[in-house]
């Protein structure tokens, strides 16, 4: 793992302040995401897990968010911090485990506008099945910022509660196909090569591997949401008209295809 002297010195106000808020009941905080697969891209965001020994009362929510507003996605003189993605889940939610698995805070900057107008606790539910998929990235590559190796820690997830949480939701990511087009053909592509090789992979690893099994009328379309994600091309999408719902629609039949 290479990090920027700037991405490395964010990351590490992130660890210090959930290190501050949960102290000694901090149990393992680990990064993952395109930091530790590949590199981070121009728009990518620093993702972290942190697991808890109890839960964090309201004021600890309070003193997480408003550090993290200062921290996340701000312009300073010397340049933009990254968007942080902070999850904190408690580990006796884990043992047993239950699906779908549970959060005890989560921060994310598309929740921003409710953290600042006060809204503690945005979510209308600790219960998120993505939170399996997280836990199975963490728990493959995670790298350890506080505490051990995150399989001596983390259980396995069920191949089924994985699978479960993968195809959950595909309609609801169909729906953000005109307003998010980058984001959701490159989510439809990582789905479907985790789903058929069991391997989860970056963004653009995925990309380059569904964009090879793809008929070739439906390729330019993904090849351009991965250059656009590598920061190698503009994020437009006008030119391509009807390819993009065309392949997004045969990769959603492709990963129903290998979810039966």
């Amino acid at each position: 793992m290479r990090l920027e002297a700037a991405d490395r010195a964010q990351l590490d106000r992130v660890v210090s302040l959930v290190s501050d808020v949960l102290g000694s009941d901090l149990a393992a905080a680990y990064l993952f995401g395109s930091a530790v697969l590949g590199r981070l891209r121009p728009d990518s965001d620093l993702d972290l897990l942190a697991l808890s020994r109890r839960p964090t009362t309201l004021d600890e929510k309070g003193a997480l968010v408003e550090r993290l507003l200062e921290i996340s996605g701000r312009r300073l003189p010397e340049g933009r911090c990254r968007r942080v993605e902070l999850t904190i889940v408690v580990l006796s939610e884990l043992t047993p485990w239950r699906f779908p698995p549970r959060f005890d805070f989560q921060y994310g900057d598309w929740l921003r506008n409710e953290f600042e107008g006060g809204n503690l606790e945005p979510w209308p539910t600790r219960e998120n099945r993505d939170l399996a998929t997280l836990l199975t990235m963490v728990r493959q590559y995670g790298v350890p910022l506080v505490g051990p190796p995150a399989a001596e820690i983390v259980w396995p997830v069920p191949e089924a509660d994985l699978r479960a949480a993968m195809v959950g939701d595909l309609e609801l990511l169909l729906d953000d196909l005109a307003p998010d087009t980058r984001n959701v053909l490159l989510t439809f592509a990582r789905i479907w090569c985790t789903l058929a090789t069991g391997e989860i992979r970056s963004k653009d690893d995925a990309a380059a591997w569904a964009h090879e099994r793809l008929p070739d009328a439906q390729r330019p379309a993904l090849a351009h949401a991965r250059a656009a994600y590598l920061g190698k091309e503009v994020d437009r999408w006008e030119q391509l008209g009807d390819e993009v719902q065309a392949v997004a629609e045969q990769m959603l039949l492709e990963i129903r295809r290998v979810s039966d």
